[in-house]
């Protein structure tokens, strides 16, 4: 059996043990007994970013983005997909930064949409503009 992986819940911010070679086999949260991956980005706050983020094995991959943000809008459906594609080796998740602007400014976030990767807690990469669903897929494979 692989080692276990810490996921954590997108529904309750539980942190769950997950056996690496298990993530496929639409693994529940000891919590919440909901699905830990549902194929759509998770709605980040200013409560969970930092148990998402700091406390997740596998890497997290945050949209930067605002509801009047026009191209923030556009690449929506194509994160969505990316994180459909991606999942269960990344997390894909989103930071309205309008509510969570003291993450924003923490993150040092200039424009939008911005994608920051975070491996470990630690931002690996970071691209602003936005992206159709093959290019997010081969730019978030290509950086973790």
């Amino acid at each position: 059996m692989a080692s276990p992986l810490t996921i954590v819940c997108p529904h309750c911010n539980a942190a769950n043990r997950v056996p690496a070679d298990r993530l496929a086999d639409q693994p529940t949260c000891g919590k919440c007994r909901q699905r830990l991956f549902t194929g759509h980005p998770v709605e980040l706050d200013a409560a969970s970013f930092d148990s998402h983020v700091g406390r997740s094995d596998i890497p997290v991959v945050v949209d930067c983005w605002a509801p009047w943000c026009g191209p923030c809008r556009m690449m929506a459906p194509a994160f969505a997909q990316a994180a459909h594609q991606l999942e269960p080796r990344y997390r894909l998740a989103k930071l309205n930064t309008d509510e969570a602007q003291e993450i924003a400014a923490r993150l040092g976030i200039r424009s939008i949409p911005t994608l920051l990767v975070f491996r470990n807690g630690q931002e690996i990469a970071r691209q602003s503009g936005a992206m159709d669903t093959g290019n997010l897929v081969r730019w978030i494979t290509a950086r973790s």
